[in-house]
């Protein structure tokens, strides 16, 4: 596939990188910063164009007339769109998605369409992180929460504690007494590495296990599997009054008890007319004294959105020193997300890999509808729908006659009511069933996109 990417930010590096891997893919981006490309240009097989994205002459440049596909993910909301009009007028590229970060845009959808601005798909960042945090806000144990099959069934990453049930439990035990098949391991991570699951897997302190489970399940799975009771949060402390934590405490206030810290004063007091009910806070979040005076020791959650991540960091290890339940920090370098291994943090967010997850959904062939990134990124899960046309090679096919490339594997099957079906070498793929896939090797996606 040609790919097209204008920006080359966290998000647009990230996803040019994590696309040029793969063998099929021709990928181009574009930048007005000389340095950014260089550095991608030296370490990756891409091709790098300096200039302003929205420019009809830049465009042609980079391809716009031969690619497939254009992905505009510049920090200016108006120069996606502009590029995509563009893109779309002069050079009839097919298919157009741009990152939309304003609310004034997006509470009018009906701006994007063939007849007004020819945006195919619009990503909000914010909205999905926000989302994100929230999910994992409501399920306490649980630091990786994912949707499959229209939300009716999810996977959920948790870490397992020496007390747990699952500790030096093979996974065919868990299986049998569970007494369930609505329950899958789906992955194991050990030491931060993925490794081959088998029913002879044993399950050691510290691994982090992803189950795959029906939604309205996930809470009773965590207590089962942690002995860790779901209790309701109640008080949630936000330290960062940016887009993504005005999002969320407004997303929360209606039903916790909400306190935001923000360091400015002007935006402490515009947060005060903007929310309801949240508590807003002037003051710095790594002060002591100022998290203490806040009972930080009573708070369910701790949630450091500010735009340092140092700041995220130090705040929310101080938080967990001082008796906070559960700690979450925005982290955008993959060389922080480690800080998770050694407890000091209970989540890492990574806004790259959440939003890079909504993206590759639209980039993904066949009759791929849903990609997730687990960890950092070096896994990725995929669902695809088994539907009855001449291309589909897995439809009225048993599990073990299905041809996976190495690094692959089927982890779960659900039918088109949601079900998860006993997963079985014999288990029959069905038109309409939606199945999940864990790919560990990126280079054979492409192959695995050629089965459905």
């Amino acid at each position: 596939m040609n790919i097209l990417i204008l920006g080359a930010g966290q998000v647009g590096s990230t996803i040019a990188v994590q696309l040029s891997k793969e063998e099929d893919n021709e990928v181009t981006i574009v930048d007005l910063n000389p340095d950014k490309l260089a550095r991608l240009a030296n370490k990756h097989d891409l091709r790098t164009i300096e200039g302003h994205a929205a420019h009809p002459e830049v465009l042609k440049k980079s391809g716009a007339d031969t690619a497939d596909m254009l992905i505009a993910v510049t920090t200016n909301d108006e120069v996606n769109m502009i590029a995509c009009q563009v893109a779309d007028t002069l050079f009839q590229t097919p298919k157009k998605i741009a990152r939309i970060r304003s609310s004034e845009y997006l509470d009018n959808p009906d701006l994007f369409s063939p007849a007004n601005i020819p945006v195919d798909k619009y990503i909000s960042p914010e909205g999905l992180v926000t989302d994100y945090i929230a999910e994992l806000i409501y399920h306490p144990g649980a630091f990786q929460i994912l949707d499959f099959a229209n939300k009716q069934v999810r996977m959920v990453g948790v870490r397992v504690k020496k007390q747990g049930f699952l500790i030096d439990r093979h996974i065919e035990f868990l299986h049998t007494q569970l007494d369930t098949e609505q329950v899958r391991i789906a992955a194991i991570f050990r030491d931060g590495e993925s490794i081959e699951t088998t029913g002879e897997t044993v399950i050691q302190k510290n691994d982090e296990v992803f189950f795959i489970a029906a939604r309205d399940e996930i809470d009773n799975m965590i207590e089962a599997l942690l002995h860790q009771d779901q209790e309701e949060v109640r008080g949630v402390m936000i330290a960062g009054g940016g887009k993504i934590g005005i999002r969320l405490a407004s997303k929360l206030e209606k039903t916790n008890q909400v306190k935001v810290i923000e360091r400015s004063k002007s935006r402490a007091r515009a947060l005060s007319d903007l929310l309801e009910k949240a508590f807003i806070l002037k003051g710095d979040a790594a002060d002591e004294d100022l998290l203490l005076e806040e009972n930080i020791e009573n708070m369910d959650v701790f949630v450091a959105l500010t735009n340092s991540e140092e700041a995220n960091i130090l705040s929310s290890m101080l938080a967990k020193k001082l008796g906070c339940k559960k700690v979450m920090a925005l982290i955008n370098k993959a060389s922080y997300s480690g800080l998770m291994e050694i407890e000091s943090i209970d989540v890492a967010i990574s806004p790259q890999q959440i939003t890079i997850g909504s993206l590759l959904e639209h980039v993904r062939k066949g009759d791929v509808v849903k990609v997730h990134s687990l960890k950092t990124g070096n896994v990725e899960v995929l669902e695809a729908v088994a539907h009855e046309h001449g291309s589909s090679k897995v439809v009225d096919k048993k599990i073990e006659a299905i041809e996976l490339p190495k690094g692959a594997s089927i982890v779960a099957v659900i039918s088109k009511d949601g079900v998860l079906k006993t997963l079985q070498h014999t288990t029959t793929v069905e038109p309409d069933d939606h199945v999940i896939v864990l790919i560990t090797d990126k280079h054979n996606i492409p192959e695995i996109e050629a089965l459905f």
